[in-house]
């Protein structure tokens, strides 16, 4: 049997949909759709086990033998017309972390889809060919998937490899397992607002990855030290964890010091960069060479069942709409093995940790 979470069967939802509706619609920063931009959908590109198959949308749906080319069956666009709505019932009204839905996955046995995910080796979660009526070229593109059917997605994963360490200045004398013993929530805030009463201060030293520090410099040069800004504003006092307000105020603060007397938007626009490059293909753990994975961008399935996506076409409205839909989440302290200070050849360090989710949808 099938099992899996919201997230995973949404998978399995906008390819459903996307053949039931034969189009993909554009949306502006706020979600809304663009009536005047959309993608007719000309096939979907599906691989499983080695085995490639493509459903061509037409006044059916053909499935095709990706190998040769040669038809295996077709059926009536109405069958995936009704069994997307009849997904999104079930995944609305489903409680609990994991589902089985027999009658569902018996019709994608019947159309050759064995499994809730493709085979994919990048970010892209589905791949798709339309009709640019842009240009008029007919590009294949990978989206990645984000569901608001089940909980927040994440946009930047947790991990060491996102520990960004900083050391903690002063002058006296610091115990800092004593400070390491407040536990009351939200124990990190607490522990650097203790030591910063007794005159103590951070100062960012480097991220635990050299290659997430190099994959942001990548990007600009001053990114590592613009998101330990963001991760101090973050943790350093009781404030909003939401991505648009830290940024507003990491600008008025402006400690890297950049010359704002223009109206240059230095911080906004470093920043949208990082989360864009996120979306689509950078991960903290490898190598990035600004090659985008998801070429296309990403769909979003939004809690009415809707399906939008932000393409690299409307760049604005996907950065925009990242920017204004995300919050640095924190992980798990004991996972991650961050939020204590430590000692190391007796200068004291915290680690912070860097984690980006979708807000949750109100």
């Amino acid at each position: 049997m099938l099992t899996g979470n919201k997230g995973e069967w949404s998978e399995i939802y906008v390819f459903l949909k996307l053949l039931a509706d034969g189009r993909l619609n554009a949306a502006d920063s706020n979600l809304n759709i663009l009536p005047d931009v959309y993608y007719p959908i000309i096939k979907i590109l599906r691989q499983e086990s080695g085995i490639l198959r493509e459903y061509i949308v037409d006044q059916q749906i053909k499935i095709i033998d990706g190998s040769n080319g040669s038809e295996l069956f077709n059926l009536n666009v109405s069958e995936f017309v009704n069994r997307s709505i009849d997904l999104f019932a079930k995944l609305r009204n489903s409680e609990g972390r994991s589902f089985q839905f027999e009658d569902i996955e018996e019709f994608l046995s019947s159309i050759d889809v064995n499994s809730l995910t493709a085979v994919s080796t990048d970010k892209s979660d589905i791949n798709i060919i339309v009709h640019d009526l842009s240009t008029g070229l007919k590009p294949k593109l990978g989206f990645s998937i984000k569901s608001m059917l089940g909980g927040s997605s994440t946009l930047f994963n947790p991990g060491n490899t996102t520990n960004f360490i900083f050391e903690i200045i002063g002058m006296g004398e610091l115990n800092f397992m004593e400070i390491n013993e407040i536990v009351s929530e939200p124990k990190i805030t607490n522990r650097i607002s203790k030591f910063k009463s007794m005159g103590f201060n951070l100062k960012f030293v480097n991220i635990q990855s050299s290659t997430l520090q190099l994959n942001l410099q990548l990007i600009d040069g001053s990114l590592p030290e613009i998101l330990a800004e963001l991760l101090l504003l973050r943790y350093a006092s009781f404030g909003s964890p939401v991505l648009s307000v830290l940024l507003a105020q990491l600008t008025e603060i402006n400690p890297l010091n950049f010359d704002l007397s223009m109206g240059h938007p230095f911080y906004e626009y470093k920043v949208k960069n990082f989360l864009t490059d996120s979306a689509l293909g950078m991960t903290p753990a490898t190598t990035w060479t600004g090659k985008y994975d998801a070429t296309g961008g990403i769909i979003i399935v939004k809690s009415d069942g809707e399906l939008v996506c932000y393409h690299i076409y409307n760049r604005n409205e996907f950065q925009t709409y990242l920017l204004n839909n995300t919050k640095l989440e924190q992980a798990s302290t004991s996972r991650y093995n961050f939020g204590e200070l430590y000692q190391d050849n007796g200068r004291f360090f915290i680690k912070l940790n860097l984690q980006i989710r979708f807000k949750a949808v109100k």
